[in-house]
């Protein structure tokens, strides 16, 4: 019974084995100093563009061991459901192994915003579109659309946010 548990309970977890190896940076300053030089100016560059772009109540924070911007406990104390007692996160930026990433939550909670940025993704971009449920990807940084990324990111509050997550998932 307990190898069952033990097995399902790995089947389960959504931390790579790389991700559980690597240590949490302190801050999102200690996540950017640490990034390689071949990455650094771009990440750098969205950090800017996406940290301007948000609305007022989003704080920058280090989460799931990747620097993005939350809904604070203080805007909303019941927090994530799925990690209880922390910050509702929106939107997330990682450099991983083979690609950039950005974690917008908004973008896959709400259709209407995910049917506006796959067209203007058509519109701006000359490549095709990398994207999971909220994981846009980038695997060359020289190809990072930084200002369709800003623009996506101006177009939710942390009100707005909290509605859509606790309509959408909230339990």
């Amino acid at each position: 019974m307990a190898k069952t548990t033990a097995t399902r309970a790995k089947k389960t977890s959504t931390v790579s084995k790389a991700a559980a190896r690597r240590p949490t940076p302190a801050s999102p300053d200690a996540y950017y100093a640490a990034l390689p030089a071949d990455r650094k100016a771009i990440m750098l560059q969205l950090r800017r563009a996406m940290g301007k772009a948000l609305p007022k109540g989003f704080a920058e924070v280090i989460q799931h061991g990747m620097p993005g911007w939350v809904v604070p406990l203080s805007m909303y104390p019941p927090g994530y459901h799925c990690t209880p007692n922390t910050p509702l996160p929106f939107v997330g930026l990682a450099s991983q192994k083979s690609h950039i990433a950005v974690y917008h939550m908004g973008v896959y909670a709400d259709p209407t915003l995910y049917r506006w940025f796959t067209e203007e993704w058509a519109k701006r971009v000359p490549r095709k579109l990398d994207m999971g449920k909220s994981c846009i990807r980038f695997k060359k940084p020289d190809q990072v659309p930084v200002d369709l990324i800003a623009d996506l990111c101006k177009r939710m509050t942390p009100k707005e946010w909290v509605a859509l997550y606790e309509a959408r998932f909230r339990r």
